[in-house]
């Protein structure tokens, strides 16, 4: 089973990889018209917040004299932006009404997903620049018709390796060329690594990359 376990990590079993379950056209509709409504100004919202607390740290930087306030400050700052989200879990798009139920669209939104990173990932490193970004997060909106699992398999064919993740929210990867000596890729078992064929497209009822 898909599982990536450390002292205080365990995600295992099918359960937590699957598809979500197919919602009903009605409710599709109700996210749809608020999503249209309401996302524009919960954009704009975000957007004065970051523009407020751009200020909030400019004035902040004064209050660095005080022992601990910097810390208590980059805690608090981290523990918001944590729980905001630029695309909130109730919205659905114009092509997800279209496509819930859909296994194949799920599966090419996330093949494309993968293959944007994976490009960006294997680009060779320009000189004087920094090397690109071995992480890539998966966001639950773009797997949610297919399920973790399906991610997980798709991303070990392209060189990826599972990082501790909770596939109810994102599917943390790592670019196992990035790791050196001792890497695991696709097929090589290693800490974390996924073993391919425990849970497939039998038990997780998405079809293969590119069928109906």
């Amino acid at each position: 089973m898909y599982a990536y376990q450390d002292s205080t990590f365990v995600y295992e079993g099918q359960q937590h990889w699957r598809a979500e379950p197919d919602r009903p056209r009605w409710q599709l509709w109700i996210r749809f018209v608020l999503t249209v409504l309401v996302l524009p100004v919960w954009w704009l919202l975000l957007l004065v917040v970051a523009l407020a607390a751009i200020v909030v740290a400019m004035f902040a930087e004064i209050l660095t004299i005080i022992p601990g306030f910097e810390r208590g400050a980059d805690r608090a700052m981290d523990a918001v932006i944590g729980k905001v989200s630029v695309w909130p879990r109730w919205a659905v798009t114009w092509p997800e009404l279209r496509h819930e139920g859909d296994t194949a669209f799920h599966a090419a939104r996330v093949d494309a997903f993968l293959d944007k990173w994976t490009k960006h990932a294997s680009k060779p490193r320009a000189p004087k620049k920094p090397a690109p970004s071995p992480e890539c997060e998966v966001p639950w909106r773009k797997y949610r018709g297919v399920g973790g699992a399906y991610v997980v398999e798709a991303a070990a064919r392209r060189g990826w390796e599972l990082r501790p993740s909770d596939p109810a929210e994102e599917i943390r990867l790592w670019w196992s060329a990035a790791s050196g000596a001792g890497a695991t890729g696709p097929g090589v078992a290693g800490p974390g690594a996924m073993m391919p064929g425990t849970v497939g497209p039998g038990a997780s009822g998405y079809p293969p990359a590119g069928t109906a």
